[in-house]
């Protein structure tokens, strides 16, 4: 059997509109299956758990509509209810490790909000308490990368710069914040994972992939854009589930259209080294 590679389904449901979602899942799907492993989005449907989705219920559920964003805390409501939901990070790496999942790629975590430092997203304990490697282009860069980076710290989870020294700033290659260790190699990733698992820590594992070097937006150009989308969040009273959303959307707008380019890239980017890095465990 493949190595496998679980893929999150917020993005169909709450990152993209139609068609351009779809186009999305299926493209991170076959990045994937090229790079040597099989894919598995994770979402749940009428209160169903799927860990691999069908074309058809790809289909579903890029056309659906008032789709749960599903985290930890959500996914007894939704199965209990018969609810459609979209796995956020958390959501998707809980159920990644039950059906024994042990790679993941997404975009960017979650993690402290800028200004609002009692915001902290359940990615940060999902990864503190869940043995599943996060392939990953650092964390949102609407976030306080510092403070995300502490919390790591505390909560004992190991970040690695796959060839590179910096924690990457989502949109933009460097941040300028050092990461645990630097890897170079699939090989290193998995020797990583493998003394974790050896010594018994619960915890996750972040593996931080800088950005497509032609499709970056660098920190300089791509601030500005942030700055604004937060403070016109701020002034809205714009919260919860719906900032994030917000945030990037808005960005987009403010960008041209370069940091959704962006997000792109790094997605498939991140979905190819995580195939790597799944056939490194299996090996």
């Amino acid at each position: 059997m493949k190595p496998i590679v679980a893929l999150e389904s917020t993005v169909i449901s709450h990152g993209l509109p139609y068609p351009a979602n779809l186009e999305t899942a299926k493209r991170l799907e076959q990045v994937v299956r090229e790079a040597g492993a099989e894919p598995r989005t994770i979402a749940v449907l009428k209160g169903k758990v799927k860990v691999g989705l069908t074309d058809e219920e790809l289909e579903y559920l890029a056309r659906a509509k008032g789709v749960r964003k599903i985290s930890r805390r959500d996914l007894p409501i939704s199965v209990g209810l018969g609810q459609d939901g979209a796995t956020t990070v958390a959501g998707t790496m809980y159920l990644a490790a039950r059906a024994g999942i042990a790679v993941f790629a997404t975009g960017g975590i979650g993690g402290v909000h800028r200004g609002h430092p009692f915001d902290v997203s359940a990615d940060l304990q999902e990864l503190a308490r869940t043995p599943v490697v996060v392939v990953c282009a650092g964390a949102k860069a609407i976030l306080d990368l510092p403070a995300t980076l502490e919390v790591l710290e505390t909560m004992g989870v190991p970040v690695l710069g796959y060839r590179t020294d910096e924690f990457p700033a989502f949109y933009s290659r460097e941040s300028g914040l050092p990461v645990d260790q630097r890897v170079e190699s699939p090989e290193e990733v998995a020797a990583v994972y493998h003394a974790q698992r050896a010594l018994g820590l619960p915890t996750g594992m972040l593996v931080t992939v800088p950005a497509p070097e032609e499709a970056e937006v660098p920190c300089e150009e791509i601030e500005p854009a942030i700055g604004q989308a937060v403070a016109e969040a701020d002034e809205g009273g714009i919260k919860g589930k719906a900032l994030t959303p917000f945030l990037l959307a808005r960005i987009s707008e403010l960008t041209g259209g370069r940091s959704l380019r962006a997000n792109l890239a790094l997605l498939e980017n991140n979905a190819r080294v995580a195939a790597e890095i799944a056939k490194a465990i299996a090996a």
